[in-house]
């Protein structure tokens, strides 16, 4: 029996879209650019172990996670390929970092010094030197960035494959931070450059990628975008929908006016009206604050979210949709189709991203792959 047989909600995630995202993503760069993925958190909660694969098959060989043990993870599903680390290593981890074949991004002097320590000198340990431009965060800041350029032998043996910055405010393409960081990012390329041999350079995140090929470089790093997510806010979303969550009818009731629906009587109805409850609630990462903001779609008609998001449930006004729309066990959208994740988002009073890694695993999961529809193993 699959996973989660018996659940009362459905997500469906299009590997095939993931790859296309990917593809058309590719396609934007300027020429001898290359789009490695972002792969972080689980694949921003979408299943690494589905997801990675289909990158590969699509071409993509540069992948990127957060932690340490994500990488591991990813090494044993995709055996060929660089994996890069952003929290780079330390002097307990870095034995494994050689030992499943991860490549480190250094953030700081003391874990360049720490990754040095286990080159052989002629070159053998890659690694990924990350400088700050100004998200105050991980990465050499400016002073270290000078001393760096000043002390080159501090980098003596190791094989920095890529230099890279992360963008702060890309997102608004018309934001004045992202000129003040490409202008920062390439003076640090250029002091680096006095005594050392830094092979290429990596700056653009999804959104960067769309600022131009100035931001490009030879390597970008999308994220979000590859799963649907519009980089590109102030504009149509250039990006193929990935995500489909949709949950059957649980109950549905008449309650008259003056009634309360749900915790804390935080909606009153105003009119006689028919209630109907789908068991998706904020333990399944339907967030909470979509209380009495978001709406879900029933046969493509809109239908308001009332009363307050619980663990399990939701309740929706179906007052006026006809009777046969709306019974146990029919269907009910509540991300994607007529209503993207990043319009929940907004009606959540968060970002896509918080949604994506907020999905829940009492879900049913399917995946599209190859134009099929499977499902998820585990």
């Amino acid at each position: 029996m699959s996973p989660n047989a018996f659940a009362g909600a459905q997500l469906t995630i299009d590997l095939d879209a993931i790859s296309a995202n990917w593809r058309a993503l590719g396609a934007r760069l300027d020429d001898g650019a290359r789009a490695a993925a972002v792969v972080k958190a689980n694949a921003y909660g979408l299943g690494i172990s589905a997801v990675a694969p289909a990158l590969y098959d699509a071409g993509c060989r540069a992948f990127f996670v957060a932690s340490l043990d994500e990488g591991i993870a990813l090494r044993s599903i995709l055996p060929d390929g660089q994996i890069y680390v952003f929290f780079g290593s330390t002097p307990k981890d870095a034995a494994e970092y050689s030992r499943h074949r991860l490549i480190p991004v250094l953030n700081d002097l003391g874990q360049i010094e720490t990754w040095r320590a286990r080159s052989r000198g002629d070159g053998g340990e890659k690694a990924v030197l990350q400088v700050d431009t100004g998200m105050s965060r991980l990465g050499l800041p400016p002073d270290e960035v000078a001393r760096l350029a000043v002390e080159p032998e501090r980098v003596a043996g190791l094989d920095i494959v890529y230099v890279m910055s992360h963008l702060a405010c890309a997102e608004n393409s018309s934001h004045a931070m992202n000129g003040q960081q490409l202008e920062e990012f390439s003076k640090a390329l250029k002091s680096l450059e006095t005594g050392s041999a830094f092979a290429a350079a990596s700056l653009a995140n999804s959104s960067g990628i769309f600022l131009g090929p100035g931001y490009h470089f030879d390597l970008v790093r999308p994220g979000a975008a590859l799963y649907g997510i519009n980089p590109t806010p102030d504009k149509p979303n250039p990006m193929t929908e990935v995500v489909r969550l949709q949950g059957k009818i649980q109950q549905v009731r008449s309650v008259d006016s003056s009634r309360s629906v749900g915790y804390g009587a935080a909606h009153v109805v105003t009119r006689p009206s028919r209630i109907a409850t789908v068991p998706v609630g904020y333990a399944d990462g339907y967030l909470r604050s979509a209380s009495n903001q978001a709406s879900a779609h029933v046969r493509g008609v809109r239908v308001p979210i009332i009363g307050r998001v619980s663990m399990d449930m939701i309740t929706l006004d179906v007052t006026d949709l006809p009777a046969e729309f709306v019974h146990p066990g029919a269907t009910v959208d509540l991300i994607g189709g007529p209503y993207s994740i990043d319009a929940f988002a907004a009606d959540a009073g968060t970002i896509g991203y918080e949604i994506l890694t907020s999905l829940g695993l009492r879900f049913r999961r399917h995946y599209i792959e190859n134009g099929e529809v499977r499902e998820a193993a585990e």
